[in-house]
């Protein structure tokens, strides 16, 4: 068996993740389902995400539908509680340095732009779609892997302008000092956030049960750290009619 939280792991968050976990466990056990004692957050993502075994994780909304789908059992949605969006959903931040003197994305069509993965819906279809609207996507681009470093690599100059998931950007505000260095210019449009999902044969109901409750148990400081209001049901469709960027190729 695995589990594991692993999309807004940070330090700080830690040890609320581990009573998160717990609470799941103790209503997980009440629905007669068992589970590791811990969670997995150093994993490799499609390594837990493709488990026979996996017992609660979560993932992006583009690897859902390019190649999880059919392959897992879709739990849930964990709600952020993301200003402009409906339960449930998120959006993407379009962030920019702090000086740039730059005020329109059409100004931006020849910078460097920073992403983690092209098979992220936040960092890259999320932004593709938004940029299409406007007739261009940027040739000039730079990998790094993590939300994380795509905002670090604005704040210091590295590239231009990138996409941080509405959760990871308010996450950076808190806790990293370079958040200071940058702004938002824009933000795209809410789409289902990052899914809750188990292995094809999990029970999807006494699992959405359990983290429900789990939700409800904990203490107003682990729920403010993770900013969980509640899980919502997204349907698979919903997922699905999502479309990736014509750019896009599986790695």
């Amino acid at each position: 068996m695995i589990a594991n939280l692993m999309m807004y792991s940070r330090p700080e968050l830690e040890d609320a993740h581990n009573n998160y976990w717990a609470l799941i466990r103790q209503y997980l056990a009440e629905e007669g389902i068992d589970s590791p004692e811990t969670l997995s957050q150093d994993a490799e993502e499609f390594s837990v995400w493709n488990d026979p075994e996996l017992v609660l994780s979560q993932t992006c909304g583009m690897p859902y539908r390019t190649w999880l789908h059919g392959k897992v059992t879709l739990i849930g949605t964990p709600d952020f509680c993301i200003d402009g969006c409906p339960a449930g959903y998120y959006r993407s931040a379009i962030i920019i340095r702090a000086n740039d003197t730059r005020k329109t994305l059409p100004e931006f069509k020849d910078a460097c732009f920073a992403f983690n993965q092209t098979f992220s819906q936040s960092g890259y279809a999320a932004p593709y779609w938004h940029l299409k609207l406007l007739g261009f996507w940027f040739k000039n681009q730079l990998q790094v892997h993590q939300h994380i470093e795509s905002a670090r690599s604005v704040a210091e100059g590295r590239a231009d302008i990138a996409a941080i998931d509405a959760v990871t950007w308010r996450l950076l505000k808190q806790y990293e000092d370079f958040a200071d260095e940058l702004q938002v210019l824009e933000w795209t449009e809410p789409t289902p956030a990052l899914p809750y999902i188990a292995a094809f044969n999990a029970q999807r109901e006494p699992t959405f049960n359990a983290v429900s409750k789990a939700i409800d148990a904990l203490s107003s400081k682990d729920r403010a750290l993770l900013g969980l209001k509640q899980i919502v049901y997204i349907t698979p469709e919903a997922y699905l009619a999502i479309k990736n960027p014509d750019t896009n190729h599986p790695s």
